[in-house]
């Protein structure tokens, strides 16, 4: 693949960058996580623990994917975001202000998770696609 490591950008440890990706700006890939694809972490994001960022998927601004956590198709991570435990972000959807995803819920389809909300256990939040 083509994948690239720009700026001043960190991948760490046993964490991979493969594929297409990208990492770029003041990111940081460590612990065993996994960006893969075309996915891109950029801005002073985070990937860390055991989580996968792949697809055409992005996680930028503050926003932190870690432990188990998947952000995969074209789902967006932003702002202050962070994903976590055995939490799934995808399809088209968005996560961005201070908004928390954990535990084994799953964000799809064209949903927005915003500002302070949390999405948690085993909850499902989708649009339409």
């Amino acid at each position: 693949g083509n994948a690239q490591v720009f700026g001043y950008a960190r991948v760490l440890g046993n964490a991979r960058v493969s594929g297409n990706a990208w990492v770029l700006g003041d990111a940081q890939v460590f612990g065993y996580a996994r960006v893969l694809g075309d996915a891109q972490v950029f801005g002073y994001a985070r990937v860390s623990g055991n989580a996968w960022v792949l697809g055409s998927a992005r996680v930028s601004g503050n926003a932190w994917v870690y432990g188990n956590a998947q952000v995969f198709g074209y789902a967006r991570v932003l702002g202050d975001a962070q994903v976590f435990g055995y939490a799934r972000v995808s399809g088209n959807a968005w996560v961005l202000g201070s908004a928390r995803v954990l535990g084994d819920a799953h964000v799809l389809g064209d949903a927005v998770v915003s500002d302070n909300a949390q999405v948690s256990g085993d909850a499902v939040v989708y649009g339409d696609e």
